[in-house]
């Protein structure tokens, strides 16, 4: 039994409510040791990279070719994840990822190969991740109940928030040392964690959240694409994750740009800045932990005062008002993505999710794509502070127009008056036609099978309908 005091912190609706599953925290403690050694990584590589060739192009370059991959291969790890069994996937990509690792290591000590092999192995890193992330994002949802998903994305995102901070700072220590081989090194031990997580959790244990709900798994790329066409709710909360990920979300290049121009921060006010902002990130999936529902109306919330705080953010004076303000903007931004990867889990088609979990990854990848080079020319036509005001702006006026559509597409999914096909069996259709005419006022008849020659009635609350999931409408 556990004990009272273990049994209060992970009570349902506390904020570390998903860790009283057993296979949640044993991934969870995995997932944070594998994230410090990637973050030792990618400041390694980037360290290696500025040194051989003191361009900072280069080193964009390197990280644009591990971005590059998940635009055109995520959608293939979408289908694999729907179609094959998770663990032995996840298997593969560990000891993939530990061999690049390995690789990396390998020609910082030798200097074989150089800058092309190092930009081919971050290729292959990029590869292995873009596949690797529908499949990594489905099975974690099996290591949880339904009730407790957001709280386990939002710690996923504490941890990856904190795994940062941690790997970066351990990462500057041991770069100025001994040199980034043995960054890559420690990166490529890190993937064992997580093997021997994959083979600790316990099969049988794990509930069904990611289970298909029609027992089978469809078509293709296409299908995904198809079915994705027709989740108008889905589709408005992408888009707007889509616009404020591209105008709020690159603040790595508008904090850069305020604090070498009308903050005249420099290299310090620069790093001081990145360090609130990577504060703010893990308040944001605390307080993301926090709420017992992650709705959309929270993804609205959290959307305009990420952009109102934005427009304040480009008339702050002095590098410590503007920190002070984009402290709650990295805490808000962290819940605008803990909010849609919640609803993406859990108002999707299971046999579908992977495929989703991919749109999703591909949104993320073509919003940094694209806003970075945009905020950066217009912080450089128009200035850092026009910039910030006008992004803030445009976005602030997407949520409300997302929030406006939103509210249309709830109003239509309380007029649907059944949510099963006609039946054939001339009893079932009799069943079915008096459902139809005798339900309560304000509800919507439900009928489904109940074995063999029976149907089952039941009535469920327009309200309650239009917030329910897909599986709950079937």
């Amino acid at each position: 039994m556990q004990p009272i005091a273990w049994r209060f912190v992970v009570a349902k609706g506390a904020t570390f409510a998903a860790l009283r599953h057993r296979n949640y925290r044993i991934w969870a403690f995995a997932g944070f040791v594998s994230v410090i050694g990637t973050w030792m990584q990618v400041l390694g590589v980037n360290w290696y990279v500025l040194k051989e060739t003191g361009s900072a192009t280069s080193m964009g370059f390197a990280v644009l070719l591990q971005a590059a991959p998940t635009l055109l291969l995520s959608v293939w790890g979408g289908v694999l994840a729907d179609r094959l069994p998770a663990r032995p996937l996840l298997i593969a990509a560990q000891v993939a990822h530990a061999a690049l690792a390995a690789g990396l290591a390998a020609v910082a000590l030798t200097g074989f190969g150089g800058l092309p092999l190092i930009f081919a192995i971050s290729l292959g890193t990029g590869a292995v991740s873009a596949i690797e992330g529908p499949v990594m994002g489905r099975w974690a949802s099996t290591l949880v109940d339904r009730e407790t998903l957001g709280n386990a994305l939002a710690l996923g995102s504490l941890t990856n928030s904190a795994g940062r901070i941690l790997g970066m700072s351990l990462g500057a220590v041991v770069v100025a040392a001994v040199g980034p081989a043995l960054l890559f090194g420690i990166n490529a031990a890190s993937f064992a964690a997580v093997v021997v997580a994959l083979f600790a959790v316990r099969p049988g244990a794990l509930p069904t959240v990611a289970a298909a709900e029609d027992g089978r798994v469809r078509g293709g790329a296409r299908a995904g694409f198809a079915y994705l066409r027709r989740q108008p709710v889905l589709l408005l909360a992408l888009a707007l994750s889509f616009v404020l990920g591209s105008l709020g979300r690159n603040y790595q290049v508008t904090m850069a740009a305020m604090s070498d121009g009308p903050l005249d921060g420099g290299a310090s006010g620069y790093g001081f800045l990145s360090t609130v902002f990577a504060v703010g990130t893990v308040l944001g999936a605390l307080v993301a932990a926090r709420r017992r529902s992650l709705d959309y109306r929270t993804l609205v919330v959290a959307g305009l005062l990420a952009s109102g705080l934005q427009i304040v953010a480009g008339l702050a004076p002095g590098t410590w008002s503007f920190a002070a303000v984009i402290l709650p903007i990295a805490a808000a931004a962290v819940v605008i993505d803990t909010t849609v990867g919640t609803r993406v889990q859990l108002d999707t088609d299971g046999a579908m999710r992977g495929r989703v979990l991919a749109a999703l990854a591909v949104t993320g990848s073509v919003s940094a794509a694209v806003g970075a080079p945009l905020l950066g020319w217009l912080a450089e036509h128009a200035g850092p502070r026009q910039t910030l005001v006008l992004a803030g702006a445009v976005a602030a006026i997407a949520t409300v127009v997302a929030a406006a559509a939103l509210d249309r597409q709830r109003a239509r999914a309380t007029t649907l008056t059944l949510v099963v096909p006609r039946p054939r069996h001339p009893v079932r259709r009799v069943a079915w036609r008096a459902a139809r005419i005798v339900r309560p006022t304000g509800a919507v008849c439900v009928v489904a099978p109940a074995g063999p020659g029976g149907v089952r009635l039941g009535s469920v609350r327009l309200e309650e309908l239009a917030t329910a999931g897909p599986a709950a409408r079937r």
